[in-house]
């Protein structure tokens, strides 16, 4: 499956935009990830850019992460074992599969953290990723008022599933979504 086949597929499933720009950003630090833990960076990408997918309401909660794939595959399309498992493991806490792997970690820690850097790059007055520094999405990740939805749990297990350091693991992510920051607006 090409990219512009996910992005065909997304489009005919995922009417929020919102939701479409986070599976960009997310397909992007999956990338710089691959980079950094010397994973299949097309299947990361993929993972990345696929998971969410199915985040609709008429797609049950324990479905999601799950149902993308089949979707992908009634378009006659293959995907990995090891990219469904990632796109479900995401979402493992419902769904109840777990991440074993570093693609699974690496999507379900960065799953969370697109939406901090979003949501830092917010307040900002020019709202522009390019101004945003490691340290400033640091202090919104110790501040649990700003962001609230944020899972910080989630991203803090990257230190310990995937061996870096939070810092870094926020330095990737960020330099990453700013690569793509006109796709996705910021």
């Amino acid at each position: 499956m090409t990219r512009e086949e996910a992005i065909i597929i997304i489009r005919e499933h995922v009417v929020n935009e919102n939701i479409v720009k986070h599976m960009l950003a997310t397909e992007a630090v999956m990338e710089g990830l691959a980079k950094r833990l010397n994973g299949n960076e097309e299947e990361w990408k993929l993972a990345g850019l696929l998971h969410d997918g199915d985040y609709r309401d008429d797609v049950p909660v324990e479905k999601q992460g799950i149902q993308i794939g089949q979707w992908v595959e009634e378009k006659e399309y293959t995907l990995s074992e090891e990219i469904k498992h990632a796109m479900a493991a995401h979402n493992w806490n419902n769904t109840g599969i777990a991440p074993q792997s570093n693609m699974d970690w690496a999507l379900f820690c960065a799953d969370s953290l697109t939406g901090l850097i979003v949501a830092t790059a917010l307040v900002y007055p020019d709202k522009k990723l390019a101004n945003i520094t490691v340290d400033s999405v640091l202090k919104k990740f110790k501040s649990p008022g700003f962001a609230k939805g944020t899972r910080r749990e989630d991203i803090a297990m990257c230190e310990e599933k995937l061996g870096i350091p939070l810092n870094e693991f926020i330095g990737i992510a960020l330099q990453s979504m700013q690569k793509i920051s006109h796709e996705i607006g910021l």
